[in-house]
């Protein structure tokens, strides 16, 4: 009856997420262990999953995020660390652009880093979108995050607009000083234009001291799963 009430209380999911999730719960089945991402499309599938798992479905989650991770024990999905796993079945996550040849921008979420991990270590990578993120080149659509070491923001700025780039340090919802990851460093969002050759873009950003992580993701997806009004359309690494 508690479960009932606090479920009444949750918003409907998006049509167009909840198809996307629903196809991608096609994929998992009893006895798996997941990499659960964050972000609207991750947390729409997490739902559902949670459906399942209490309908008896026996599968372990390892969130990507403090915020995933909350949302799972609250749908009464097992959550397991990395260290007492040694494999991942399947990683489900969103995506802030997917081009042609499925390289992602990841990190408006503020989890890049993390997710980049747990996508690393499964042994598929399955994206869920619906059609505005997809683009012809990264860049195109939003900002590319960047995660670095507090210490270093002054000379990381300097660099990246050396690079091309605008830079604005994400702050937290109200403006209330620095959004903090969950790895407890800062997100710079780095505005380029379109980016035609990522794999150099990323490796210049990489190679600034101070840098984590960008939330340039390169040939990691095995499969995008895209939420079409009336139908999901899977694309695949070609």
């Amino acid at each position: 009856m508690l479960w009932a009430r606090r479920m009444a209380h949750q918003d409907p999911l998006p049509e167009d997420l909840d198809r996307v999730a629903l196809e991608a719960l096609k994929r998992v089945a009893d006895g798996m262990t997941l990499g659960l991402g964050t972000g609207r499309a991750a947390e729409a599938f997490i739902r559902r999953l949670g459906e399942k798992s209490r309908r008896g479905m026996k599968v372990q989650g390892i969130p990507t995020s403090k915020r995933s991770e909350e949302l799972a024990r609250r749908e009464n999905i097992t959550v397991v660390t990395l260290e007492e796993v040694n494999h991942i079945d399947i990683a489900f996550d969103g995506a802030d652009e997917v081009t042609p040849e499925l390289h992602l921008t990841k990190g408006l979420g503020g989890a890049l880093l993390r997710e980049r991990v747990v996508a690393y270590e499964a042994e598929s990578f399955v994206v869920l979108v619906t059609p505005e993120k997809l683009v012809e080149k990264l860049g195109a659509r939003t900002v590319i995050p960047v995660e670095i070491i507090p210490f270093a923001a002054p000379t990381i700025r300097r660099h990246l607009a050396i690079l091309g780039g605008t830079v604005t340090l994400r702050n937290k919802q109200g403006g209330l000083g620095p959004f903090m990851t969950d790895n407890q460093n800062w997100i710079f969002d780095v505005k380029l234009d379109p980016i035609t050759d990522p794999a150099l873009t990323d490796a210049k950003i990489r190679a600034i001291p101070g840098v984590v992580d960008t939330g340039i993701f390169l040939g990691m997806a095995d499969c995008v799963l895209v939420g079409h009004p009336n139908e999901v359309v899977t694309l695949k690494s070609v």
